[in-house]
């Protein structure tokens, strides 16, 4: 839900109030919108008493609390209170990410938003509610970031985190059109994860793109195909390979089959792979019989062909990058997380 800057303003004395009732040496004496300080304005003065002394809150506000707004903001308020010691700066925001917040922090700037989080540090007084989830979630913006084709850009990045992008390059590396990728440039700068400069874009934040991936990411979004098999998951895997190297068949291992050949970690008796088409030949090949409980091979026709991008052989069998299989453990029950964590540790860490 999508909140404009007026708004916000409207509901702000009320979230102030409600913020310092809970202390009783703070008293709000009055709110004034719009206070104008030489050629400078601010949103929303807040006059505050603590004992014998006042203080004035001077409140900037903005639609969005994503890194990019919160330094427009800091930037803004350091403007506005350098030349007054009772003037204390505070970013306003439906929603301020932890890492806008501790950018604040470090310039010395008090943070609200509207959904419950605070940081207000002054005198003797010190404020601070953290952990409750945004409210105002733009999902479109979510939806967008994280749809197959953008996820197509977001793969390439991730896959090839140390190397400068021009948008065409980039579109064609990714086979998306320049507007795909020019909206993941936006989205991805609002949260300042990429850098730009004359030589493109490059990466400056990929653990928190991956992270938040993960967390829009659903392995059900591909159509899985359960089945039964009386032989091994390696003979499986090796059979797998063996087949669609002879039949010109897109394929790659995913899930514990390829934690185990990237980044071994757990016991697994689960055969997991992507195929672009199952056949019954390869049914027949494999001796797979589908059931409807107690399966030991998962074949997937995946959402997007994208999965594919960054896939290597490992002992002659292909396997997913290990940002796929990072993305398709990490809430895949059965120590999924336990395998998805040490594939970023040990290997896609190390590539940042």
């Amino acid at each position: 839900m999508k909140i404009k800057e007026d708004e916000i303003i409207k509901k702000a004395p009320d979230v102030f109030r409600s913020i310092f009732q809970t202390v009783p040496f703070v008293k709000v004496k009055k709110v004034a919108p719009e206070k104008r300080n030489s050629n400078l304005q601010y949103d929303l003065s807040i006059q505050i008493q603590v004992g014998n002394k006042s203080h004035i809150l001077v409140v900037e506000t903005k639609s969005k609390g994503e890194p990019k707004y919160a330094r427009l903001a800091i930037n803004q308020l350091h403007e506005y209170i350098k030349n007054n010691p009772l003037y204390i700066g505070v970013f306003l925001a439906p929603y301020i990410s932890p890492q806008s917040a501790s950018l604040c922090t470090q310039n010395g700037i008090a943070t609200v938003d509207l959904s419950g989080n605070c940081r207000i540090v002054f005198d003797q007084v010190y404020i601070e509610r953290i952990g409750n989830p945004n409210k105002y979630t733009e999902k479109r913006d979510i939806r967008s970031l994280y749809s197959p084709k953008a996820s197509r850009v977001l793969r390439v990045l991730l896959v090839n985190p140390r190397k400068k992008w021009k948008t065409q390059e980039l579109a064609d590396e990714a086979e998306v059109s320049l507007g795909q990728v020019s909206n993941v440039k936006k989205l991805l700068a609002d949260r300042e994860w990429i850098s730009e400069s004359d030589a493109g874009i490059i990466l400056s934040n990929p653990e928190e793109i991956l992270a938040e991936w993960s967390e829009n990411y659903a392995y059900s979004k591909n159509e899985v195909f359960e089945y039964y098999s009386l032989k091994t998951p390696s003979d499986i895997e090796s059979e797998l390979a063996s087949f669609c190297g002879k039949h010109n068949v897109s394929y790659a291992l995913t899930g514990f089959s390829g934690a185990n050949r990237t980044a071994p970690s757990v016991r697994y008796q689960r055969v997991m792979s992507y195929v672009s088409t199952i056949s019954d030949e390869l049914k027949e090949s494999l001796n797979l019989k589908e059931v409807a409980s107690g399966a030991n091979v998962s074949l997937m026709f995946p959402y997007d062909e994208g999965i594919y991008y960054g896939s290597s052989e490992k002992n002659n069998v292909r396997v997913v990058s290990p940002i796929q299989l990072y993305l398709d453990l990490k809430n895949f029950k059965g120590r999924g997380e336990e395998a998805a964590d040490t594939i970023l540790k040990q290997v896609i860490r190390k590539s940042w």
